[in-house]
């Protein structure tokens, strides 16, 4: 079964990231251009929070928000959510769903070593189960029906 660190590979993307000091703009500016919803926030070689289109949206309203000026680190999430390398992705999904989630950052040895958001998740799972059916054998079962008569 495959675990966080075999969809981390395939992604083949390293991690986008930005600094606390980058502009709200500046930032969904990379988000944009690389198609993600989610940028880690990093301070050398830290990891220090994430940001996310929801923490747009939450902020958008707040009267003092200025989009041109604010700073991804007044605003970004700083609880962030892990899971080891080597959890099988059968898990991630409930953990995403239970904790209110779309992003997890996957740890090995103490280390962060990718991000996986939750459309992620659900396409590695949906594609290992399609390939757990295909892999079954439906030879001594092609002669069921639902129809036919017991003796």
């Amino acid at each position: 079964m495959k675990r966080a660190i075999d969809l981390v590979l395939e992604k083949d993307r390293s991690i986008i990231s930005v600094t606390p000091q980058t502009t709200i703009r500046a930032a969904i500016e990379i988000m944009v251009a690389n198609k993600i919803g989610a940028i880690a926030v990093q301070e050398g070689e830290q990891y220090v929070g994430i940001w996310t289109e929801r923490d747009l949206l939450n902020s958008i309203n707040k009267a003092d928000f200025d989009v041109q000026h604010a700073l991804i680190g007044d605003y970004m999430s700083r609880d962030i959510k892990s899971v080891n390398y080597d959890e099988p992705i059968y898990k991630l999904p409930d953990m995403m769903l239970g904790l209110f989630i779309r992003h997890l950052f996957v740890i090995r040895e103490g280390q962060i070593i990718g991000l996986l958001s939750i459309g992620d998740v659900f396409r590695a799972c949906l594609m290992e189960r399609t390939r757990e059916l295909e892999s079954v054998s439906w030879e001594y079962y092609e002669n069921w029906r639902w129809g036919r008569k017991r003796r």
